[in-house]
């Protein structure tokens, strides 16, 4: 039987990409090839952690083999799951890019402790990079791809470890919590007032939890910014069932519109043109976090490139993944054959 190749760079004509050369493909055998003799597990590897007040587990599965593309996604939140992120099986594989999920400690396939002193994006970056370590992440082939919570985790990682880096992904993240709590008040400006008053009164008695209340959000606010499709997809679903809401409200606060938790002074927006490896923004349309300030970030760092989603809300993963792809795969073939050039 013939071999079959993964090809890493599309034809010109679909992607205005030169061919990569022969020495640089893949067989299936070889993407497909078990990473130890021992007992399979889909690729299922839980990795030791050290921190501060102990020694836990997280969860990260791997799904193929390639030596030059290393793909690490870091979920939202903090403390959803990978499992929103499930749609990357459906484009990562087939280019023949290795991709790792990954649940960040405190998040429901990874262990949970209760100790409070865990949840500081400082402990969050250690334990990232021993992720790295472990999974035998290089700079000559590890690409960081951060969504929601998860960008804000990859540009934090990128100033303090950018050396362990090949490229950088932020997906629907802007670069200042301040920035997004404004943004956030233009777009509930734009709801029918009837609805702000009634936000408003839930939120000033602090009854975030009133199924009322949580309803009109979901109504109004998530199924035109958070993810736009008319049903949402089982993994959304799942990874909002297993969603640790003790570490979510710790960190962010209540709810998308009151931010309150340690994050709310967040701001490293001075501090991108200090990021160096090449960086691709992405923003959306009809996201919580403003495209444009996205687009900003692209020309603040030293290597920047933005994708823009014109379909697409805070997921444009789900509900633009016509542009979202295409684009990024776009970005790691051009990282990993040399010829991504940054924009400003």
């Amino acid at each position: 039987m013939r071999r079959v190749v993964f090809i890493f760079l599309i034809a010109a004509a679909a992607c205005n990409q030169p061919q990569q050369p022969a020495n640089n493909t893949i067989t299936l055998q070889e993407y497909f090839a078990p990473k130890d003799s021992g007992v399979q597990t889909g690729g299922v590897k839980m990795v030791a952690i050290k921190t501060p007040v102990g020694n836990f587990n997280v969860w990260t599965k791997t799904i193929g083999n390639n030596p030059r593309i290393k793909v690490l996604l870091l979920h939202g939140g903090p403390a959803f799951t990978h499992e929103y992120m499930e749609c990357f099986e459906s484009f990562f594989p087939q280019q023949g890019f290795e991709m790792i999920e990954y649940d960040q400690l405190g998040s429901y396939y990874s262990d949970q402790p209760k100790d409070s002193s865990l949840w500081t994006t400082e402990r969050f970056v250690e334990e990232v990079e021993q992720v790295r370590i472990a999974l035998g992440l290089t700079k000559d082939n590890f690409y960081l791809l951060g969504n929601s919570w998860g960008g804000l985790l990859a540009m934090e990682y990128a100033l303090k470890y950018q050396q362990n880096l090949k490229g950088l992904i932020i997906c629907n993240m802007v670069a200042s919590i301040p920035a997004y709590e404004k943004y956030n008040a233009v777009l509930r400006t734009q709801m029918r007032k009837s609805l702000v008053d009634s936000l408003q009164n839930y939120e000033a008695k602090g009854m975030f939890k009133d199924p009322t209340y949580q309803a009109l959000v979901y109504s109004e606010y998530y199924t035109q910014h958070l993810c736009r499709l008319p049903e949402w997809p089982d993994p959304l679903l799942r990874a909002l069932k297993h969603v640790n809401e003790e570490i979510y409200v710790m960190m962010q606060g209540p709810s998308e519109f009151k931010t309150g938790g340690r994050l709310l002074t967040w701001d490293r927006s001075k501090d991108l043109p200090k990021i160096t490896v090449p960086t691709l923004t992405v923003g959306a349309h009809f996201d919580t976090m403003d495209p444009e300030y996205m687009k900003w970030m692209s020309t603040q760092v030293q290597q920047g490139n933005y994708l823009y989603c014109p379909n697409g809300s805070h997921l444009a993963m789900w509900d633009d993944q016509q542009h979202f792809y295409p684009g990024i795969i776009k970005f790691i073939k051009a990282v990993d054959d040399g010829t991504f050039r940054g924009e400003k």
